[in-house]
């Protein structure tokens, strides 16, 4: 059975928008983008080929995809036909509750309105809409096009009829979409991801080792089974008895301070923001920094070839 296709208008053409309206017209939906920057207007389609390019996609495919991607110059001109809309907006509350203030005054009453964002509440995004059964959150990880996981996050008003559609439509996309049942901080994903930070960066702060004693750890550790083993699969596979004895343990001594770490207060304070100042918990050159991004670019690739095969 051919999969239902849909209009679908996605605001924001950034990095996240481009590869959502990648993901979404290579699945063969008709796409609007846009953006109030005219410089990422300008630049969407050919940064949509040159992401293809680099995820070894072929010149037709790429061709049919971009054809099906229109750049329109406003909002009301992306939504006025949507059957769907993706606001993928900076992270910043004020500025999506415009953006959906707006999108409701021009997109159709049954259009399914989602946000993506990765920690920000959905309920407080969507709370000026007049009807809130209709939005929901699509948290796509980064970057959109190459990571399979996309939470779908329902609030207390959402109708769960049209998450579950939201859910089908991106599993029909090739993505592997998650229901998040409860609308709290960080969803599912970040709020794992950043359990293990919490730690990572309590292991530094406290002398118990360096930064790459911790990195090399998890990457030649247990980082390697994570792609096919979870971690409540694993505590299934060791036993669940042997896992409440480490828990016993462990647990009491681990990080569980309410909030940010002292020690990463002062990097910030510092001025050490990672690669986009040369330093963080790391000292890094350009060349560095491009050469760690350009390694997880190709793990991706790689990683997308086999999920293919």
């Amino acid at each position: 059975m051919k999969p239902t296709t849909y209009r679908i208008a996605v605001i924001g053409a950034g990095l996240m928008g481009h590869g959502i309206a990648l993901t979404l017209a290579r699945a063969g939906h008709t796409i609007a983008i846009t953006d109030p920057v005219e410089d990422a207007r300008e630049t969407v389609a050919e940064r949509i080929r040159s992401s293809m390019e680099a995820m070894g996609i072929g010149p037709s495919e790429i061709t049919e995809t971009v054809q099906r991607i229109e750049v329109v110059p406003a909002l009301a001109d992306a939504v006025g036909e949507a059957q769907v809309v993706f606001e993928a907006a900076p992270e910043k509350m004020a500025l999506k509750q415009a953006i959906f203030a707006e999108i409701e005054q021009h997109a159709p009453e049954t259009c399914i309105l989602a946000s993506n964002t990765s920690v920000m509440p959905i309920t407080e995004i969507m709370s000026g809409l007049r009807r809130k059964e209709r939005a929901l959150g699509t948290h796509w990880w980064n970057p959109p096009h190459m990571i399979p996981l996309v939470e779908v996050i329902r609030t207390e008003a959402t109708d769960p009829a049209l998450a579950q559609a939201m859910v089908a439509m991106l599993q029909a996309a090739g993505k592997t979409p998650v229901m998040v049942n409860k609308d709290v901080p960080g969803f599912i994903g970040n709020r794992l991801q950043h359990a293990l930070w919490r730690e990572a960066v309590s292991l530094v702060e406290n002398g118990i080792c360096d930064a790459k004693a911790v990195d090399e750890v998890i990457k030649s550790s247990f980082g390697r089974r994570l792609a096919v083993l979870g971690p409540l699969e694993n505590a299934d596979l060791v036993g669940t008895d042997l896992t409440l004895d480490i828990h016993q343990t462990v647990l009491a001594d681990l990080e569980r301070r309410p909030g940010p770490s002292p020690f990463l207060e002062k990097l910030v304070e510092d001025g050490r923001l990672g690669m986009k100042s040369g330093e963080g918990f790391y000292q890094w050159t350009e060349e560095e920094a491009d050469a760690v991004r350009a390694r997880v670019a190709r793990h991706l690739t790689r990683l997308e070839g086999i999920l293919a095969d």
